[in-house]
C-alpha cells in the first residue's frame, strides 16, 4: 500500500500529551480518520492555538512523525466534558514522533505548500480536523522542523529540550 501523509489540527496542549505518550488523537477522539491511516504514513500536527478553547494564537506545525503500526486503539480518559456521567473513550494511533523537531510557523510556508498556495481561505479546510497532505507538503514541513545549528526557534513538543524543562 502506498504511503500517505496527514495533517491533524490540534491545540498545542493536546499535542504535548500525544507526543509524550507516543500517539495521535484527532477530532475529539473519533475513529474514522485514524482508520484511513496506514503503517509508515507521515503525520504532522498543526496547532492554531496554545490551548482549547481560548488559548493564545500559535499557528505552527508542532509535531511530525510516522504512524507506528496498524492498530487503532481506544482508551478511557475519564469523565466526558458533557452528557451524563459517561467516560470519554477516544480513539488513537501510535506515532513514532521526531523528538528533535522544532515548532515551525506556517506563515512563511504559505506560498510553497500545495494545500495553501494561491488559497486565501486555506484555513477553512483545516476545520475538518484532519486533511491529507501531498508528499511535497509533508517533506517540506518536516525539513522546516529539523533544527539547524545555532537556530533560535522554539522546540516542538516532546523534543529533548522541551522534555528537560
Amino acid at each position: 500500500m502506498a504511503i500517505r501523509y496527514w495533517l491533524g489540527v490540534v491545540q498545542l496542549d493536546h499535542v504535548l500529551r500525544g507526543v509524550a505518550g507516543g500517539f495521535a488523537q484527532v477530532n475529539h477522539g473519533v475513529r474514522a480518520p485514524l482508520e484511513r491511516m496506514g503503517v509508515s504514513d507521515g503525520f504532522v500536527f498543526y496547532s492554531p492555538r496554545v490551548s482549547y478553547p481560548d488559548g493564545e494564537p500559535l499557528k505552527q506545525f508542532t509535531g511530525v512523525g510516522r504512524i507506528a503500526d496498524d492498530q487503532v486503539f481506544q482508551v478511557t480518559q475519564g469523565p466526558a466534558m458533557s452528557g451524563p456521567a459517561s467516560d470519554f473513550k477516544p480513539w488513537r494511533r501510535r506515532v513514532d514522533w521526531d523528538h528533535d523537531a522544532v515548532a515551525t510557523p506556517i506563515r512563511p510556508l504559505l506560498p510553497a505548500l500545495d494545500f495553501t498556495r494561491d488559497r486565501p481561505d486555506w484555513g477553512y479546510q483545516l476545520r475538518r480536523g484532519v486533511i491529507e497532505l501531498s508528499r511535497h507538503d509533508f517533506e517540506l514541513i518536516r525539513a522546516q522542523m529539523r533544527p539547524t545549528p545555532g537556530e533560535a526557534r522554539r522546540p516542538a513538543p516532546g523534543s529533548r529540550t522541551t522534555m528537560a524543562r
